[in-house]
This record gives structure tokens, sequence and C-alpha cells, in this order.
């Protein structure tokens, strides 16, 4: 009897053993039918590996000549001719003139723009779904061509209206624009498929934040660049000089950690770039009454200042406080969520350039909404474009109120007898 009680209870502990197994396999079927849970999402965020720390890319020519020194002091020598390098550059690229700026603007951005994507993608690229580079780069298109149709349709307006199909475009750009990008909308809702609907959105909203983040703030360094060339160079000089600065109070004096995503930075490189960025102007003194609150603390009723500098206490400011915020984001998105650290490779591509140009991106929409705010006024030009392309009687009616209006005031009588 306890033989038999003994193998009644192994066949028993054996069935349940065999429902668990059929189970189990059950569920892996059930994984394989809806394209399976990826890598990141079944192993536990200890078990993700890091990322590979990229290789040395210092030429070999610097490597000979600096082999005698520490690897600090090597490089801080490093950093400093390459800095030249690039500023000799800088000041080439200057010189060419706009034009190659605005290529040289829209290179950057489509190259940030493809970094990006190429994240999505491989994550994207595992479940073999259709479209989503595609789509990502029709956006863009859609994008560029209603941002940048508004801007010469905007500074180039007589331009546009000389000719008949270039004032057909102007005339219905934004229509066109909604039009190309509902056809876009609409090829994203043909591609959606069953049980991955949730990823499928998820990326959608990663290619608009991505043409948010890239494309509007790269927009705004065109519109700086038509306000002029110096609302160009001055963002730019900022944010290069607060880093240098930033990277020599560091190197010399740098103790206390700033912030756990960017460990090397240093609360006095933070500070001491602070009180060395200040643009200066050639332009001669001029004398500026100081608020009632000033006088009373200072015992000064005026202050000289360059005009310019009334605008750089504003900008530098910003540059030095603000501007290494983007690149704290930058680092953020650099480490990024656990389950995109098991694609080394793009990550590591995306290093090269968009991460470069975070806090150049942050500085110029700064610029743009403190030129909008505070620089910018009417423009007559504008005004005038905008009149001749009235109907006649609007220009009539438009004419006599302006002449009523100044009468009034006492402006064109005075101007009559002038005359």
């Amino acid at each position: 009897m306890a033989e038999l009680r003994h193998r009644g209870g192994t066949s028993e502990h054996d069935l349940q053993q065999q429902q668990a197994d059929d189970k189990g396999s059950e569920m892996e079927d059930r994984m394989e039918k809806e394209g399976g849970a990826s890598d990141s999402e079944s192993k536990p965020e200890s078990a993700v590996p890091e990322v590979t720390a990229p290789s040395d890319d210092t030429p070999e020519v610097l490597n000979k000549a600096l082999s005698g020194l520490s690897s600090r002091w090597k490089n801080w020598w490093v950093r400093g001719i390459l800095t030249l390098a690039m500023i000799s550059f800088f000041f080439f690229i200057i010189y060419l003139g706009p034009i190659v700026l605005m290529m040289i603007v829209l290179v950057v951005q489509i190259k940030c723009f493809q970094e990006i994507i190429t994240i999505g993608y491989s994550v994207y690229h595992s479940y073999d779904l259709p479209w989503f580079r595609t789509l990502s780069w029709y956006f863009l298109l859609c994008v560029n061509y209603f941002f940048y149709g508004e801007t010469v349709t905007d500074y180039f307006f007589t331009l546009v209206q000389r000719e008949e199909p270039l004032r057909i475009l102007s005339k219905y750009h934004r229509f066109i624009s909604f039009a190309l990008y509902l056809s876009g909308f609409c090829m994203f809702v043909l591609s959606l498929v069953k049980k991955h609907y949730r990823l499928q959105f998820y990326m959608f909203g990663w290619t608009h934040v991505t043409l948010l983040i890239v494309f509007t703030q790269s927009h705004l360094i065109i519109h700086n660049l038509f306000e002029g060339m110096i609302w160009f160079i001055v963002p730019i000089s900022c944010v290069i000089c607060n880093d240098i600065m930033a990277y020599m109070f560091g190197f010399f004096f740098g103790r206390t950690p700033l912030i756990k995503l960017s460990p090397k930075k240093t609360w006095e490189g933070f500070i001491g770039s602070r009180w060395t960025v200040s643009p200066q102007s050639s332009s001669s003194w001029q004398d500026y009454i100081l608020p009632s609150v000033l006088q009373s603390v200072t015992g000064w009723t005026t202050v000289k200042l360059y005009p310019f500098q009334i605008h750089s206490i504003a900008l530098s400011s910003f540059a030095s406080l603000m501007g290494p915020f983007g690149g704290f984001f930058a680092s953020g998105f650099q480490k990024g969520p656990s389950r995109l650290r098991t694609l080394p490779t793009p990550f590591l591509v995306t290093e090269e350039l968009w991460t470069r140009f975070d806090c150049q991106y942050l500085m110029a929409t700064f610029f743009n909404v403190y030129i909008a705010s505070f620089i910018r006024g009417p423009n007559p030009s504008k005004v005038i474009q905008q009149l001749l392309a009235l109907r006649p009687d609007q220009q009539l009616y438009i004419y006599n109120s302006l002449k009523a209006h100044l009468t009034e005031r006492g402006l064109l009588g005075a101007l009559e007898e002038a005359a």
C-alpha cells in the first residue's frame, strides 16, 4: 500500500509539472505571435549592458607630441588646440556669408534629426513594422516646406509677387502645407498594425517631439540670421565663451560636483563662467538714467554704457545660467532609459552631433524670443508690402483714414507748411 501511495503521489506530481510546462509553452507561443518581448523588457534593469565607452579619437600627431604629459594636462592641451581650430573654422564660415550659414544650419538640422530617428528606428525595426523612417522623413519635409515657405514669403514678398507660380504658392501656402501633413497623417493611420498600436503611437510621438526639439529651434536660428548677422554671431559666441571659461575654472578650481547628469561639471566652473561672459560693442558710450531704486542704493543718477551692453547683460546671463541646462538635457537623453541603453550603436552615433548643439538650440530660441519681445518693432517695408497687396478700394480707405488721422494730430499741416 505504501508503495502504491508513493507511486500515486509521484504520478500526481508529474501531472502537475506537465500542466505547468504546457502553460509555459502556451505563454511562449503567445509571445511569439505578438511579436515577442524585447530583450530590454524581459531582462531586469540590473542586467542591462552598459554602453561601451567610445575609443580615443585624438589625432596621432597630438598623441605623440603630448605623450610625456599626464592624462589631465594632455586633455587640457588637446581641448585647447581643437578649440582654436574650431574657432578659426567658425570665423571662416562667417566670412563666407549668410547663404552658406543657412546651408550649414540646414545640414546640421538634418543630421541631428537623422541621429535621433535612428534610435527610434532601432526599436521599431525589431518588430518589422512598416513606414516608420519613411513617414519620419516625410514629416520633416512637410515641416521644412511650411516654415521655410513662411520665411520666404515674409522676407522676400516683393520678389515672390513678381512671379506668378511663386505668387500662387505663397497665397495658398498654408493650405498646401496642411494638405501635405494630412496626407502623412493618413499614411500613418493606414500603417497601423493590430497588437502594436501602442508602440506605433509611441514612435509617432517620438517623431513629432524630435521635430519640435530639432527643427523648430534650428529654424529660429535662420530667423535670427535674417534679423542681422550680429544676432547669429552673438548667441553662438556666448555659448562658446561660456563653455571655455566653465572648463578653465573647473580645471583649476573645480572641487564640487554640480549635477549628477554631468559628473565632470562643477559649481566653480558654473559660477566662474557667469562673470566672464559678456559681449562688448564697438559703438560709442552713452549716458543712461538709472531707476530711482538704484539711484538711492548707488548714489549715481546716470551710468555710461555701450548701447549693446544693455542687451548683453540679459544675453550673457541666459547663456551662463540657463544655457548649460541644454547640455544637462542632452546628458540625460544620452544616458537614456534602460530599454534604449541596450542599443549602444545608435547612442554612440547620437553623441557625435546633436548633443553638441543642445546649448546652441536653446540659446537661439531665447534670442528669438528676446528680439521679438524687446527689440523688433514695426517694419515699414512690410506694412507697405501688405498695403500694395490690397484691392484699390481698400488702399484708398486706408489712405483717407491715415490722412484724417495725421491732420487731426496736426502733423500733416505742419509737413505741408514745411514743404
